[in-house]
């Protein structure tokens, strides 16, 4: 029998990527302190520090026999570490900085059970192709980049801004879905993708 799958997540992106790929998990937030020690400085340190916190905090607040998976991603360009913008201003500074050049979208992953951990960090390169004013204010008055690292989502509005990734594009939208399937299959035994396999061709 296959273990309970539990995304410490309410983040929207990442329930629908499990959706889409079919792997059963229930979703429990992770409300922890996200306050990161001040010696940890390196961005791929940082994400790892994040996600393992949260994967801990909800095994350790539930009963199941469960494998837990948490995710956190941030924006880094110029050693600038981009959150979610608080408003227009925030929000316009990182389409300007971003516009025109690369950064790396890097996104910490913590699979956890009472038996064992893996806590791994994934980057990928993003390019964005030089932006107009009217694009950056155009984008801006929109509700899109304000949930989200960085100020953007590329699998939404922002996505026409990309001219070149190179990695994981899942990784970008929040989850870095190729090595979180390979770590549950080799780590943890579970074939994430398998229900999805035998739906598919049960349609046929």
């Amino acid at each position: 029998m296959k273990k309970k799958i539990i995304l410490a997540s309410k983040s929207p992106r990442r329930i629908e990527l499990f959706a889409k790929y079919g792997i059963d998990a229930e979703s429990i937030p992770a409300y922890v302190d996200e306050t990161v020690p001040k010696d940890i400085t390196d961005p791929c340190a940082i994400v790892r520090y994040l996600s393992e916190k949260k994967a801990m905090h909800v095994l350790k607040n539930i009963c199941d026999d469960a494998i837990v998976v948490a995710a956190d991603t941030l924006v880094f360009c110029d050693e600038n570490i981009l959150g979610k913008p608080h408003d227009k201003m925030q929000a316009y500074e990182m389409m300007k900085m971003l516009s025109g050049r690369s950064h790396n979208v890097i996104s910490g992953i913590c699979v956890v059970s009472k038996e064992k951990k893996v806590c791994e960090s994934v980057t990928t390169q993003v390019t964005f192709r030089e932006l107009s004013e009217s694009e950056i204010n155009g984008y801006i008055s929109t509700k899109d980049p304000y949930d989200k690292a960085g100020g953007y989502g590329i699998q939404s509005l922002a996505g026409a801004f990309v001219s070149e990734i190179k990695g994981d594009y899942y990784n970008v939208v929040g989850l870095p879905l190729s090595r979180l399937v390979s770590i549950l299959r080799n780590d943890f035994g579970y074939d994430a993708l398998s229900g999805l396999f035998e739906k598919e061709k049960s349609t046929e």
